[in-house]
């Protein structure tokens, strides 16, 4: 088989990659490429069988017409345009952008615990000799830092982040309230959890999650008036996408000083260096770190091996793709 692999230079020189590549050396004729445009790619994909790649450069209806003998099309994220002409051209289509929720979900777990906790603002304090000791117990505890059991958790997107992050919450005995149109009710029951509206979401819940992807329905969910109805020291959370927040709205509220966030991403990245959240003591920032780990790395790329050897094998794809998906793509 010809296999077309176009990912970042960087996938190729990963030692913790090889064993996935020497994979992809068994299985056929290897081409391993770092195209960005369509221009670039167009040669190489009509030569391919199967094609491994993240989500770029976007693989048009022309551009498959003319890749006769594709089979195979294993995609890290892909748009629905490219989806939908995969599949309506026949082309085995898998997806692995799953691969990133073990680790998303664990850093929102993190960053949950640490606004409560106030493990990251201690570690600042520590570090440059400007603590608080508590000398007058239990007169002088802050209200304000909390534990995370019992409490009342929203998460918007009950998605395989969601799901995930819901699973890892199951020890802390919260109270689960989820904002998420397509997930079943099957699935509510498993986790415990109680469908809302996005309204009552933000009044309810003393830590709230985005986990949502970016599409037609959630872009803004959380807008200006939204941000108003979080509750007082509520712990808001984004490790989604910033299109899914007002974050000058959200900004404002910040100022004010009676809601906590923890972000992970921006609408601009890299973020400015005098951006007004970085100078708001309520707010932790991370720098879009959510899933970017090896271990993310191997799962998204050794999902997509897995499936073009079921595809050779004529086994099940774990990871294929169907026509249900394409709501969560914005089809």
């Amino acid at each position: 088989m010809r296999i077309l692999v176009n990912l970042p230079a960087g996938f190729f020189t990963r030692l913790e990659l090889k064993p996935i590549f020497d994979r992809l050396h068994q299985m056929g004729q290897i081409r391993c490429t770092s195209y960005d445009t369509p221009e670039q790619i167009a040669e190489d994909l009509c030569w391919a069988q199967a094609v491994i790649m993240w989500s770029w450069p976007t693989l048009s209806e022309q551009m498959l017409d003319r890749a006769k003998d594709l089979q195979y099309l294993g995609q890290i994220d892909v748009d629905c345009p490219t989806a939908k002409a995969a599949m309506e051209r026949g082309i085995a289509m898998s997806l692995s952008k799953g691969g990133w929720s073990p680790a998303v979900a664990e850093l929102a777990l993190g960053l949950m615990l640490s606004c409560l906790r106030k493990t990251s603002e201690y570690h600042i304090q520590m570090r440059s000799a400007t603590e608080t000791w508590v000398e007058n117990f239990p007169t002088d505890i802050d209200g304000n830092e909390r534990q995370l059991t019992g409490r009342s958790v929203g998460i918007v997107g009950l998605g395989r982040i969601g799901q995930r992050l819901a699973q890892l919450l199951q020890p802390f005995n919260i109270t689960l309230h989820v904002t998420d149109p397509y997930v079943s009710d099957a699935v509510l029951k498993k986790y415990q959890a109680k469908r809302v509206s996005i309204d009552e979401l933000c009044e309810m819940s003393e830590v709230l999650v985005l986990c949502a992807a970016e599409n037609d329905g959630t872009r803004k969910v959380i807008d200006e008036d939204q941000i108003q109805r979080l509750r007082k020291q509520a712990v808001f959370i984004n490790v989604a996408r910033s299109a899914l927040v007002d974050y000058h709205a959200l900004a404002k509220r910040l100022e004010q000083g009676d809601v906590i966030a923890a972000l992970d991403v921006f609408d601009e990245e890299p973020l400015s260096k005098d951006h007004v959240l970085r100078n708001l003591p309520n707010t932790y920032l991370t720098p879009h770190r959510g899933g970017g780990l090896v271990e993310s790395l191997n799962r998204c790329v050794g999902w997509l091996v897995d499936d073009l050897q079921a595809l050779q094998r004529k086994e099940r794809r774990l990871h294929a793709m169907d026509q249900s998906m394409l709501i969560a793509l914005g089809g």
